[in-house]
């Protein structure tokens, strides 16, 4: 056998190794075998055994949203790809660069209701980027090297490769990365110019402006971060951001005005509403954000920059479509914007962020704190002043009130610290995400906040921290209660708590240890500064257990169907009169 034959067991993981991958997660089983045998016969590859697929998927996008490299995971056919599909989709949702390995039964059984058979590439097809089912083990090593070239330029997102076991034994020829397929896939990453000075030009002159940023200024990279930065502070122009794009400009930022959509801030929300011109960076318009798109900032001029040309016009009309990575077209404003002499309109500048400051003096995030019962929120603030100042912070959530709480009152300065499920709204998805997280950065301070219920949904990868000591902290806001699905039940749907809560919850300390872990139970907000001081000293997995305020709402809220500057704001609204425009009067 030659160095450039191999079977297809062999080039699956040649492949990955030629792609740098240094960690894959998965869950073995009978059609994906001989890839096991493979890796167990090298050093080069981690890889890392899930309980679960559907963790398996999540920690691989933990592990790309931590790094910038995309994901890789490998399960078996059958229920181990539909075991997936979940993770699949919300990398898909979420843009989140993943390469898929599933085996599937050998090709002369494929249609015949096999065991473990399932139509992977069918089921998958709306929830990846692309996907191959390999017959030919000739083809075998230029797919996997498309897979990760589509998976990982233009907009990221994830791919899927399905491996027929009879692939997989077959002998063929291995190509190697530089001589795979791959000029078909050339996305645009260059803006056009004359968009670009016609937004320049616009910027100069516009009397309230805000940049509205997204997800895609993380995954284009830290120099896309950094320019924004640049550009923000040049300008001294307000910025906003979805939840996907916290850390990009950072929360400590003089021009920062905090996150905006469904629980966002009272002035970003306003803002964004009142401007005049909205510069969109690497965001969707998702509908979280904009509310009734009828009253979406009615009367601004709209600027749109993504990579992906689909998104551009597809939910909002908008004034300067630029198509390209937003590294790039940032680059090529802030050159312009210099050559032209770094204009903008200070006077009404000064007058903007005046209103800005009305707005905030609502003061949307105050709450009611409690000397006998820890509000949630009051357990995040202290979780922020104890931890803000660790080197290499990671954040993970689960996905309900605690998400969105954990947005609010925790701050990243950096990018690719925050990992949590936006588009999908994924429960069970942080727990595996933190372990994705920690596995790329070994000696980070990983903490996954949690609902009890979202948390319960993948609880069975404490077994996966153990294993691999793997010190997350999994800091779970414990209502008893399913808390998001409660707080619209209570506003929305007239006080009937339809299967909202449950009766049967765990010890979570004595699970903890059944585990192998440390389990901390916190109910005294006297006690609670210790207890996470205990949980970040010890140094292998912990289970917090804050017991918190059953039936605190999360607000700011925007309604379903209301307009995005129509805000329930909860104690803030107490405060003082609120005048049309938003501003507190005295």
């Amino acid at each position: 056998m030659t160095a450039e034959t191999m079977t297809g067991a062999q080039m699956v993981v040649q492949a990955l190794i030629d792609q740098g991958v240094d960690t894959v997660f998965g869950y073995p089983g009978g059609a994906v075998l001989p890839i096991y045998d493979e890796i167990f016969q090298q050093q080069k590859i981690k890889h890392i055994l899930v309980r679960h697929e559907q963790g398996a998927a999540h920690a691989a996008e933990g592990y790309a949203r931590a790094t910038g490299k995309p994901g890789v995971v490998l399960v078996t056919s059958g229920p181990g790809a539909t075991n997936a599909v979940t993770g699949i989709t919300d990398a898909l949702m979420d843009s989140i660069p993943m390469v898929v390995l599933t085996g599937q039964v050998p090709t002369f059984m494929i249609g015949s209701d096999a065991f473990q058979e399932a139509d992977t590439v069918g089921i998958t097809r709306p929830c990846t980027k692309m996907n191959w089912l390999v017959k030919d083990t000739d083809e075998l090593a230029n797919t996997i090297h498309e897979a990760f070239h589509i998976a990982t330029h233009g907009r990221p997102g994830p791919v899927l490769v399905d491996i027929p076991k009879d692939v997989q034994f077959a002998s063929g020829t291995y190509v190697p990365p530089q001589k795979a397929r791959t000029e078909h896939y050339r996305p645009r990453v260059k803006g056009d110019i004359d968009r670009i000075t016609e937004l320049v030009a616009a910027l100069e002159t516009a009397e309230r402006p805000i940049f509205y940023t997204g997800g895609g200024v993380i995954n284009s990279g830290t120099a896309a971060s950094q320019l924004l930065r640049e550009l923000v502070d040049a300008t001294g122009i307000p910025v906003t951001s979805t939840l996907m794009g916290l850390g990009a400009y950072p929360a400590s930022g003089k021009h920062w005005v905090g996150m905006l959509g469904m629980h966002g801030l009272y002035e970003a929300n306003w803002a964004m509403h009142d401007c005049d011109l909205m510069i969109n960076i690497g965001a969707r318009f998702d509908d979280r954000i904009t509310g009734r798109i009828d009253a979406f900032s009615p009367g601004s001029r709209k600027a749109h920059i993504d990579i992906d040309p689909s998104s551009i016009n597809k939910v909002v009309k908008t004034d300067f479509p630029i198509v390209g990575d937003v590294a790039h077209v940032l680059e090529d404003m802030l050159r312009i914007w210099k050559a032209r002499g770094r204009k903008v309109n200070k006077p009404a500048l000064e007058t903007w962020w005046t209103q800005i400051e009305a707005w905030k003096a609502v003061r949307s995030l105050d709450f009611k704190n409690s000397e006998t019962t820890i509000k949630p929120q009051h357990a995040l603030q202290r979780l922020e002043a104890l931890t803000r100042d660790h080197p290499k912070r990671y954040i993970a959530t689960e996905v309900g009130q605690h998400q969105m709480w954990a947005a609010q009152y925790l701050g990243f300065d950096a990018p690719n610290r925050w990992l949590t499920s936006g588009g999908l709204g994924t429960m069970g998805y942080g727990f595996p995400a933190s372990i994705g997280a920690q596995v790329a950065h070994p000696d980070a301070l990983v903490i996954n906040v949690a609902g009890e219920a979202s948390w319960l949904m993948n609880m069975q990868e404490m077994g996966t921290a153990i294993q691999y000591d793997l010190p997350v902290k999994q800091f779970i806001l414990n209502n008893e209660r399913l808390g998001m699905v409660r707080q619209w039940q209570e506003l929305l749907h007239g006080e009937r708590y339809s299967h909202s809560w449950s009766e049967a919850l765990p010890d979570f300390v004595k699970l903890a240890e059944a585990f192998g872990a440390k389990g901390i139970l916190c109910k005294d907000p006297k006690d609670l500064d210790d207890a996470i001081m205990e949980m970040l000293r010890y140094d292998g997995p912990v289970i917090f257990d804050c017991l918190v305020e059953k039936h605190e709402n999360c607000f700011p809220m925007i309604p379903s169907g209301k307009a995005h500057n129509e805000m329930l704001l909860g104690e803030a609204e107490t405060q003082g009169v609120i005048d049309a425009k938003g501003s507190v009067l005295v």
